[in-house]
């Protein structure tokens, strides 16, 4: 039966019907010769028929910072080409955005091999620019979007698996981040502090209002350890994997990372807010990974209230800088959304009063001078009350 009769049928009889999501697992490489077929496979088999000829379709892959592939920072160029190849071969217009958080848009798209990548192709490259206000609920009320994302006819969402020292994950839901612009980012990082869990909520609301059509995640080389910048480590998984449904897509990914999938605090809030299912379809060969390497992670308060400044303050985890990496290039102070972090000629300093623990500084760093680590009286104390 067609889709939009399944759908119409019970809404007619004032039925609810509902869908189990589907979640879709291809093993495969770099090699453009068979992953092409893949990814055209993979796309059929989760949204066939979704792109419509002469329509637009924005592609938001991971665009983080300028990076070569090998690094696994961004979505590798050969993801992103065979979904403009997908996306021509209907007929339609591939239009590739993002708002990187460090480096232009052109720039990332050299650096890359984007840009060499999809050469020859009649493609469209967009930095984000433009935002809308757009409401998504309670505690956040009315914030700001990227333009095109909200008014995208088909979005295709390619996130790169990483980790993320704040989150723990950069997945599918995590990715559209990128929809808020420029320093909009820090700006919500600020509003969230040390609240994961509430900063975790507005990626679940950013998601359900941007509402990708398909999200495709490049898992062939992914990211572990204290990620998604140049500190994390490049892991081969050798998968690509896709759903309508992110946060399905998500779950399954945890599993396949051998962890709870609610320790993904995303996860966590859309089963809690029923917005995604524990119970979904998944078809391919998922790999068993027990041996992967998550970023160091802690809470950001505990203990009762009236000690947590001095908690925050030298007990908590914190970014740290290697002072022999370090180029004092700039993009750690002027990201930082608490304005944390000073320097002389020589070095760079926190003020750990003001770090909110959200790990931009990490995430922007060229150069992998910046990590989190535990303080020693905190690595103690936590000890202690664990026992």
């Amino acid at each position: 039966m067609n889709y939009y009769i399944q759908q119409a049928l019970p809404a007619f009889f004032g039925l609810r019907y509902i869908t189990m999501a589907k979640v879709i697992i291809r093993n495969v490489a770099y090699d453009y010769k068979t992953l092409k077929p893949a990814f055209f496979e993979l796309f059929d088999a989760v949204a066939g028929g979704m792109v419509k000829r002469g329509s637009r379709v924005l592609i938001k892959p991971n665009l983080l910072a300028p990076a070569s592939p090998d690094k696994a920072i961004v979505t590798h160029p050969l993801i992103i080409r065979a979904a403009a190849e997908y996306v021509l071969d209907k007929g339609a217009l591939p239009v590739i955005s993002d708002s990187p958080a460090t480096g232009s848009f052109e720039k990332i798209l050299m650096e890359s091999g984007i840009k060499s990548a999809l050469e020859g192709l009649k493609v469209e490259f967009s930095a984000f620019r433009k935002s809308v206000s757009v409401e998504i609920g309670k505690p956040f009320g009315k914030i700001e979007i990227a333009e095109d994302a909200m008014n995208a006819e088909l979005f295709i969402n390619l996130p790169k698996l990483k980790t993320h020292s704040q989150m723990l994950l950069t997945l599918g839901v995590k990715n559209l981040f990128g929809c808020i612009v420029g320093m909009k980012k820090p700006e919500w990082h600020l509003r969230a502090g040390t609240d994961r869990e509430m900063f975790a909520r507005l990626l679940v609301r950013i998601y359900q209002a941007v509402k990708p059509s398909v999200t495709i995640i490049d898992g062939i080389l992914a990211m572990e350890g204290q990620g998604p910048g140049r500190s994390g480590e490049p892991r081969e998984i050798g998968i690509i994997a896709g759903s309508q449904d992110a946060a399905s897509l998500d779950i399954a990914l945890c599993r396949m990372l051998g962890i709870n999938p609610e320790e993904l605090l995303t996860n966590k809030i859309v089963i809690e807010d029923g917005i995604a299912d524990k119970e979904f379809e998944i078809e391919g060969v998922v790999p068993e990974i027990r041996d992967f390497k998550f970023p160091e992670m802690s809470s950001g308060m505990f203990g009762p209230k009236r000690f947590h400044k001095f908690i925050r303050t030298h007990l908590t985890q914190r970014p740290v800088c290697s002072d022999k990496k370090c180029k004092l290039c700039g993009e750690c102070w002027k990201y930082c959304p608490a304005g944390a972090i000073s320097h002389s000629k020589k070095r760079i300093d926190f003020n750990y009063d003001k770090c909110i623990r959200c790990y931009c500084c990490i995430e922007v760093c060229p150069h992998g001078a910046l990590r989190t680590d535990q303080t020693m009286p905190g690595k103690i104390i936590r000890k202690c009350l664990k026992m």
